[in-house]
């Protein structure tokens, strides 16, 4: 059952797929597959690098204002689906070959079988879409971090707490592009998620995305807050887009 890639989902209202994926293609120099489902509700961002493989699709979603998503490719769906049970998931939906399941805090994610990926995307001007950030709310941030760190630490994963106390970082193996942050929240709401970006330049990341239509919304010391066209928050943070680990402090 071991997890051999990892897909980020950028999940937008299906309204609003068009400009998102249009803002997301061009955040990351990737091109648009041919989009799939039944509403076309569905496409990957293919990497323009020679022999890289994809860890990003963009999904359309009919309720909500959407969030992100992690989909676990995996070599065995039926025995990842049961050690996520008996670490504390709930089963959403079997399909064909795949499964949907939630967190004990409700996270939403995916088991889906693996195609063979084992190339991530290149740095971007700088950046690296790179990171799941969970946000979670007190009462469940214990657990969540329980969870995670039991079922990903069965396939190779580091479980450590943050460079703040609010924060607990989930490392992948070497090669697998993405990481997971949990992160505790300061009021109680529902869980949900987004996309962070690792940047060696914050400002400059921002700027560049700033012209492809998106808003600064808040400004911290080591990240950034941003909103995509359609609305979507995610974050800039100052880390190595190489790596994901924090900079040498000086």
């Amino acid at each position: 059952m071991s997890i051999r890639w990892t897909y980020v989902f950028v999940d937008r209202p299906v309204g609003l797929l068009a400009p998102a994926r249009d803002f997301w293609t061009a955040a990351t120099a990737t091109r648009l597959s041919e989009p799939r489902g039944e509403r076309g509700e569905f496409g990957t961002l293919l990497p323009r690098a020679e022999g890289a493989d994809p860890w990003v699709k963009v999904q359309g979603v009919g309720a909500g204002d959407g969030g992100a998503h992690l989909d676990f490719a995996v070599d065995d769906v039926p025995g990842f689906v049961v050690s996520a049970l008996r670490h504390g998931a709930r089963s959403v939906a079997e399909h064909d070959g795949w499964a949907v399941l939630r967190s004990p805090a409700g996270q939403l994610f995916c088991a889906v079988p693996w195609q063979q990926e084992t190339v991530r995307g290149p740095v971007v001007d700088g950046s690296r879409l790179d990171q799941v950030c969970l946000d979670l709310a007190p009462s469940v941030f214990d657990a969540e971090v329980a969870f995670w760190s039991g079922l990903l630490g069965e396939n190779g994963w580091d479980s450590a707490v943050g460079s703040r106390p609010e924060f607990h970082v989930l490392k992948p193996p070497p090669g697998l592009p993405v990481r997971v942050l949990v992160q505790r929240l300061g009021d109680e709401r529902p869980a949900s998620a987004h996309l962070d970006l690792a940047c060696a330049d914050i400002g400059a990341t921002r700027a560049r995305h700033e012209r492809l239509g998106a808003v600064l919304v808040a400004e911290h010391t080591h990240w950034s807050v941003l909103r995509d066209p359609v609305g979507g928050t995610y974050c800039l943070t100052g880390r190595d887009p190489e790596t994901g680990g924090l900079p040498p402090r000086t």
